[in-house]
C-alpha cells in the first residue's frame, strides 16, 4: 500500500502496514486526538470533545500530507479529568495522575516505534486535564527532546483570539461554537429541536474557575451547557475547523524544523 492512498488512522493499519510506513517516511508525524466523556447539556453528545479533536486531527493530517509530511491519527483516548462535571450522568472522571502516565507511557511507545513527533490533540479545557497534559508533555520532553512532542492549546492567545466571541467570553461549554464544531464533524448527532429551544447561558465557565467553583453546578450551568447553543451553525463549525487545522499545522511544522 502506497502512502499516498494509506488510511489516515493508524488503528486501520496493519502492522505490515504501519512498519512500512514508519521505515519509508520522512520524520513521521502522530496526530494523537484526546479528550473526555462528560455531559454536554442535552443537545450534544457525551463525546464532544473527543469528536472535536479527532476531526480536528483528521483534517490537519489530510494537509499534512498535502505538504508531503507523513501523518498518521492515533486511535482516540476518549477519557480524561472531568470533575467539574460532578452531579451529572455520564461524566467519567480518571485521576489526573493517571492521566499522565498513561498519555506518557502511549506517547514513549509511539516514538519507539519510530514516529519523530506527536501531537496532543485537546479539546476538553477542564483545569485538571490541561494540567496532565501539560505534565505529560514537558515529561515527554525532558526525555525525547523537545522537538518530539507538540501541545497546541485553544486556550493560548496565539489561538484563542481567533475563534469568536462566545470562546472568548469562556460562556463556550456546549454553546454555539461546540455545537458548530459538532454539526460540522457529525450533524446527526447535534440534537438541533433541543438546540432551539435552550436558553443563553451567560455563564464564564474561565471566570468562575478563576473564583473558585468547581463544577457546572456551582457555576450556574445547572443543564451542563453554556452560552447559545441555537446559534451554531455548520458554516461556523467550518470556519472554526480551518483555523484549529491551521493550529495544528503550524505548531507541528515548527516542531519538525527543530528536528532538520
Amino acid at each position: 500500500m502506497s502512502k499516498k492512498h494509506m488510511s489516515l488512522n493508524l488503528g486501520d493499519l496493519t502492522t505490515t502496514d504501519l512498519n512500512h510506513f514508519l521505515k519509508s517516511a520522512d520524520r513521521p508525524v502522530l496526530l494523537w486526538p484526546v479528550g473526555s466523556t462528560e455531559p454536554h447539556g442535552p443537545h450534544l453528545p457525551l463525546a464532544t470533545d473527543i469528536i472535536l479533536a479527532r476531526q480536528n486531527a483528521l483534517e490537519a493530517a489530510r494537509t499534512l500530507r498535502t505538504m508531503e509530511i507523513d501523518a498518521l491519527v492515533a486511535p482516540d483516548l476518549p477519557y480524561g479529568v472531568t470533575d467539574f462535571a460532578a452531579g451529572f450522568t455520564g461524566a467519567i472522571s480518571i485521576p489526573e495522575d493517571t492521566l499522565v502516565d498513561f498519555i506518557v507511557a502511549a506517547a514513549e511507545t509511539f516514538l519507539r516505534d519510530g514516529f519523530a513527533h506527536v501531537c496532543l490533540i485537546n479539546h476538553h479545557l477542564e483545569p485538571g486535564q490541561l494540567s496532565a497534559l501539560q505534565r505529560a508533555h514537558d515529561r515527554i520532553a525532558s526525555t525525547a527532546g523537545a522537538a518530539a512532542i507538540s501541545f497546541p492549546q485553544v486556550v493560548s492567545r496565539r489561538w484563542g483570539a481567533q475563534l469568536g466571541d462566545e470562546f472568548r467570553s469562556g460562556a463556550c461549554h456546549a454553546g454555539a461554537y461546540e455545537g458548530s464544531l459538532v454539526i460540522a464533524a457529525t450533524p446527526d448527532l447535534f440534537r438541533k429541536d433541543r438546540a432551539t429551544e435552550l436558553p443563553q447561558v451567560n455563564v464564564s465557565l474561565s471566570k468562575a474557575i478563576k473564583a473558585g467553583q468547581n463544577s457546572f453546578l456551582e457555576a450556574g450551568a445547572d443543564a451542563a451547557y453554556t452560552g447559545s447553543p441555537n446559534r451554531a451553525s455548520a458554516e461556523e463549525g467550518k470556519r472554526l475547523y480551518a483555523i484549529l487545522t491551521t493550529m495544528v499545522v503550524t505548531e507541528v511544522k515548527e516542531h519538525l524544523e527543530q528536528l532538520s
